[in-house]
């Protein structure tokens, strides 16, 4: 066991947070944030200083992860931490399931009572938030973020930085891409390009992402 740095002490750092400490895995977790003048602790977890700080604390927190919602800025700051020496671990909220074939990317984090099914396959930098479930043979891409109570169906592929709202789902087989902006509770059940925007029951593009 080691340290865990937390990068992001907002909603999202403290689910994070709990989701760590819970797993036993770490013996010290502490935060930065830019905002840490004004918090000073968190949850009864330390906040060091701001994201700056982080290459001054390599050697005393081994391990970091990026809880930041924002997924392009959340994949900033995960290549900023890569090069500065840290390992970056995935956490499973010991509520989980994960499949045993799973492969999970560096950074990700599966949050309590989500679900990720045999066979798929998520890269770096992502949330499986809350509920959400991933079925069999999925594909998901670079920091995307599966809001609470998503669901997917089997052999979907998600793009990279692409965002679900809660309660979102998708149809088995689905494709969709890139910087992709799905609203809360969409039915998506046709593919969806890059960079789009879609909202409804079923699911249609309203826009630009």
């Amino acid at each position: 066991m080691s340290g865990l740095l937390i990068l992001g002490a907002g909603g999202h750092g403290r689910v994070v947070a709990d989701a760590a400490r819970l797993t036993g895995r770490w013996t010290t977790v502490a935060f930065l944030d830019d905002r840490h003048a004004d918090l000073g602790a968190v949850d009864g977890l330390p906040v060091l200083g701001s994201f700056a700080a982080s290459k001054g604390l390599v050697g005393r927190y081994r391990q970091a992860v990026a809880a930041v919602g924002d997924n392009r800025l959340r994949l900033q700051v995960l290549k900023v931490l890569r090069k500065e020496g840290f390992e970056l671990p995935s956490i499973i909220h010991p509520g989980a399931i994960v499949g045993s074939d799973v492969i999970l990317g560096e950074g990700t984090v599966v949050l309590a009572q989500s679900v990720i099914n045999v066979g798929a396959r998520l890269a770096e930098g992502c949330i499986v938030n809350t509920g959400a479930t991933v079925d069999h043979e999925c594909v998901i891409g670079r920091g995307v973020h599966l809001s609470p109570g998503v669901h997917l169906g089997g052999n979907v592929i998600v793009g990279d930085r692409t965002w679900l709202g809660v309660g979102a789902v998708v149809r088995n087989g689905v494709t969709i891409g890139k910087d992709v902006m799905v609203g809360v509770g969409a039915a998506v059940i046709d593919d969806l390009p890059d960079g789009v925007t879609a909202v409804g029951v079923p699911a249609r593009v309203v826009g630009t992402s």
